[in-house]
Formats: structure tokens, sequence, C-alpha cells
């Protein structure tokens, strides 16, 4: 059985282009790439991927490290026959996308990480556990699901930032089951190991390692990635560059899009990317 079989996958763009590969966070899905990948389309064969226990890919029982995930995208780029590419990988994607790259230097061109670090950081792993232990699946229906995330989730988590914006990209992960009840599309003991496992450890040898063209955009109001962290690796290694994208969280490509598209294509390009972008 092919190792891109298991994978629920879009690629798109010339074969004859230089490739791009985009990883998404914990709970996240090829969705939401789509409008950034886009953009990329006319210069680069994109690939994006529901990650293991994401989306619509394969749920296994255990296996949900960083250097799991990094081996499923090198047994993927082995099927594909793709000896290089830039890769970006957002949050849970971005700590698979340092290993990754510590790992296959040969295999990049450039490295784009989003908002996240190699530290250890509970506030995210803490907010997904409550949120999983929150959410009261399964639901009859998805209308019913539909009107709790649209209701009863902003009152109970108004403590989180965007939060409208947050209630609808989890109401993205709800499906149907053989009986009709609307549950999580993604495997649940797949994201709770995940969250574990990418806090198990501290990842500055990962970080050390990387001997490509880097760059780290970090989100003005991140909690995810705090600017004395984002500051401490820049200074970790010189390969590193780094923006900063005002008016934006931990969801750069979603909070401030145009943006985003624009550093990480000046970066591709070889070009400066600056500090600070945004109003």
């Amino acid at each position: 059985m092919s190792i891109l079989s298991k994978f629920y996958h879009q690629i798109t763009g010339p074969e004859d282009k230089p490739k791009l590969v985009f990883l998404h966070g914990v709970m996240g899905f090829t969705a939401n790439w789509r409008r950034i990948a886009k953009a990329f389309e006319d210069n680069y064969q994109v690939l994006v991927y529901d990650q293991r226990g994401h989306g619509r890919s394969f749920q296994p029982a255990i296996g949900y490290a960083p250097e799991n995930y990094a081996e499923d995208l090198e047994g993927i780029l082995d099927e594909l026959g793709w000896s290089k590419i830039a890769l970006v990988g957002h949050s849970m994607g971005g700590r698979v996308a340092y290993h990754f790259a510590s790992q296959n230097p040969q295999r990049l061109t450039h490295l784009v990480i989003e908002d996240i670090g190699p530290s250890m950081n509970a506030s995210t792993g803490g907010f997904v556990a409550r949120m999983l232990d929150t959410v009261p699946v399964p639901f009859a229906s998805k209308k019913e699901a539909k009107l709790w995330f649209d209701h009863e989730f902003p009152l109970i988590f108004k403590d989180q930032s965007n939060v409208m914006g947050l209630s609808a990209y989890l109401y993205a992960n709800i499906t149907e089951n053989e009986d009709k009840e609307a549950v999580w599309r993604f495997s649940v003991p797949g994201i709770r190991e995940s969250i574990a496992q990418g806090r198990a450890t501290e990842r500055w040898d990962d970080l050390g390692q990387l001997s490509v063209p880097t760059l780290l955009v970090r989100g003005e109001n991140s909690k995810d990635l705090p600017r004395d962290l984002y500051e401490k690796v820049l200074a970790a290694n010189r390969h590193i560059e780094g923006v900063e994208i005002k008016n934006s969280g931990h969801w750069v490509h979603s909070d401030q899009p145009e943006l985003f598209i624009e550093v990480v294509r000046r970066f591709l390009d070889g070009q400066k990317t600056g500090r600070g972008l945004g109003h």
C-alpha cells in the first residue's frame, strides 16, 4: 500500500516548477491553506495534505510525535519523487518542519516556520485539552452542532481571542458518523498525543542543526510564540531571519493572509522580508 494513499492530499501547479509543501497545525486540515496555497500555484507545484490523525487521512492508534509526522512527509516526498522542496509549517506543523529540516537538510531549499518555537509551551495544550473535554460530542446532528458552536462555544471560551473564528474552525472539524451523529473528524486520542509529544521535550537541538535559509513568522499578538522567545530563536542560528506581522495572532496566515503571502513570497525569492509588517 502506497504511503500517499493513506493521506488526503491535493497537488496543484505546474509539474516543472519548484516544489512547495504546507503543513497545517493541530486539529488543522488541507483547507486551512486554500487561500495561501492558491497564491503560489503559478510559480510552484504545491502539496497540501491532512497529516495523520487529521481531516480525512488515516488515524493510527499511536504515533503522533513530531518524528512520526516528519517520517510521513519523508515517505510522501519519496513516493512523489520530490528531491527538493520549500517547506512551510504552522504551529504543530512548524514543530514537524523543524525536525524534518534538521534531519533532511539536503531536501530543503527554504524553510518557513509560522508562530512556533522549540520550547515547551503549555498554553495551547491546555486550551486544546479543555476544549476536547468541553465540546459535547456526539451531537444528534450537524445542525445541533452548528447551533452549539454558534451560541454556546463563544460564551464558554470568551477568554479566547477571535472566538467566533475559532468556533467556525472547530465546527469545520465536525462530520457525520454512520449513525448520522455529528462527531469530530480528527482522532481525539491522536490530538491529545500530538499535544503531549510536541511539548514533551525542548527542541533547541533541531533548531541548532538548521542549515537552510529559514524564516520565522510571528503574529504580533501571539501567545504561542512570545516576543522574548522569538528573539531568542533568531539569535540562536544565523540561518534564521524573522518577521513580525502586526494585528495578527497565532493564525497569522488567516488573520493577515495578504501580508503572510507577501513575506513568504519575498523570502522564497531571496529578498529581505523586514522585521515588522502591517498596520
